[in-house]
């Protein structure tokens, strides 16, 4: 069945002579193109990609790309194809869509089958931002404000390990309030928060291991390890009961320790004692105080 392609690139992500002569070689020249900007990473094109009928979105660049073209197409008929050109590549990676490799990952949107997943959506402030993978605070988000630009744009994802000791030595407990679906408000402490759509991240760690893409559910992580014995219990929860071990054990299911708390919901509310950075999709986006989070079941279609 032939599709009608529109292409969302992000120019600064990828040579567009080398994109144009993959494309063409994928699809043939029947393609529109449409450039993002750095006043509009992808929502404005995406959405002038439906009203032309493009019937398959491709996002080309990195999880911001993917997250503005993401939020457009969500409840439509359109499908969305991903070739990753950025650092984390993290919704790419969750879908195993090849890395590095443009011509791989048009192949796989020319030849793939269709997936529809779900869209989380986070409320802050009235407004709300679509993601694919996952937000929070703590530890993940402050990652991405210590990690150094130029040393990231050097080395990729190694320099969020360059990034991993200042960014503990950052966080500190607050109180936070959780509301979880219809249940009563709670209150718990901790410097970490990750609620998430699906887990993955750089490295092949998993940090959400129940995290499914099209399971209508939202998966969170509450860290408050304090102390150098709870961190040692966080890390090992991470990387050995929740990650090395579930590789034998498909049928594990994520294990809560004294210094992390493993739910699911529909829609969760967090208020916090203090203003704390925020991500989005591995997007720093500022201090927050309070947000709601919800999942959209199969939200859009995925090649």
């Amino acid at each position: 069945m032939s599709m009608k392609i529109g292409v969302v690139w992000n120019p600064s992500k990828v040579e567009e002579a080398e994109l144009r002569s993959a494309v063409e070689e994928a699809f043939g020249d029947q393609v529109q193109w449409w450039e993002t900007s750095v006043d509009d990473p992808g929502r404005g094109m995406a959405a002038e990609a439906l009203t032309a009928g493009c019937d398959t979105v491709l996002a080309v660049g990195g999880d911001g790309t993917v997250r503005a073209v993401a939020e457009t197409l969500a409840g439509s008929d359109a499908v969305l194809g991903i070739v990753p050109r950025g650092t984390g590549n993290l919704l790419a990676r969750n879908l195993e869509v090849p890395l590095d490799d443009i011509p791989a990952a048009l192949e796989r949107i020319a030849r793939g089958e269709v997936r529809r997943i779900d869209l989380g959506w986070v409320e802050i402030d009235g407004v709300e931002h679509a993601f694919a993978v996952m937000v929070g605070f703590g530890v993940d988000a402050q990652m991405l404000v210590e990690t150094d630009d130029d040393l990231k744009e050097r080395a990729g994802w190694l320099a969020y390990v360059e990034a991993m000791g200042r960014a503990l030595a950052g966080t500190e407990m607050t109180g936070i309030t959780l509301t979880i679906d219809d249940g009563d408000a709670q209150e718990v402490r901790g410097h970490t928060l990750l609620i998430g759509n699906c887990g993955m991240l750089q490295g092949g760690i998993r940090l959400l291991p129940d995290a499914v893409l099209d399971d209508g559910r939202l998966d969170l992580l509450l860290v408050s390890a304090d102390g150098a014995l709870q961190w040692m219990d966080t890390v090992r929860s991470v990387v050995w009961d929740n990650g090395i071990r579930r590789m034998f054990d498909r049928e594990a299911v994520a294990v809560s320790t004294d210094s992390t708390s493993h739910v699911t919901a529909e829609r969760i509310r967090v208020e916090l004692e203090t203003p704390l950075a925020f991500e989005i999709d591995g997007e720093e986006v500022g201090e927050v105080t309070m947000f709601t989070v919800r999942v959209q079941p199969g939200a859009i279609q995925v090649r």
